[in-house]
């Protein structure tokens, strides 16, 4: 999610996304906003200009227009500085700034002018996956030492990726 050329739309209808990114993103000062917050635009301006996450929650099937050069990455530089225009302004673009959206909609229609603008993401948990869940909390329950083996061989199965 933070490398990547757009950023996400995540279809999170019971909030594990929310959850992850709040805690992904804790240290770095996450505001967290909803289209309807008064201080919307603002707490935009100041995280693009001092590379702040924003966890932007709840939206519907429609996004602000004003999200629109900040969803296509809309910069240009001049000298050693990056700036975006922003509403009726042109502001600083800090490149630490990151924008992660979600919506607890279950099935969204997005246009396709979105879909283009964002990587969607669908965080909807599958029965599959909710028996994965169940299972790790019973055996953390049960029996912590192989809760904390798996999660060891978890790591070490993901840096061996690496």
């Amino acid at each position: 999610m933070k490398n990547a050329r757009r950023f996400s739309l995540s279809i999170d209808p019971q909030g594990q996304c929310n959850r992850w990114i709040k805690n992904l993103e804790k240290e770095r000062g996450l505001k967290v906003l909803k289209l309807a917050d008064s201080d919307f635009t603002r707490s935009i301006e100041l995280a693009l200009q001092f590379g702040k996450p924003i966890l932007l929650e709840n939206v519907y099937e429609e996004l602000d227009p004003t999200l629109e050069p900040v969803l296509l990455k809309q910069t240009f530089q001049k000298g050693p500085l990056f700036f975006i225009k922003f509403g009726d302004q042109t502001i600083e673009y800090n490149q630490e700034f990151n924008l992660y959206i979600t919506t607890k909609l279950r099935n969204p229609h997005y246009m396709p002018e979105i879909s283009t603008k964002v990587t969607v993401l669908n965080f909807m948990i599958t029965p599959e996956g909710l028996n994965d869940q169940l299972l790790g909390i019973l055996v953390k329950k049960e029996r912590p030492e192989l809760e904390k083996e798996r999660e060891e061989l978890i790591l070490e199965s993901a840096n061996n990726k690496k």
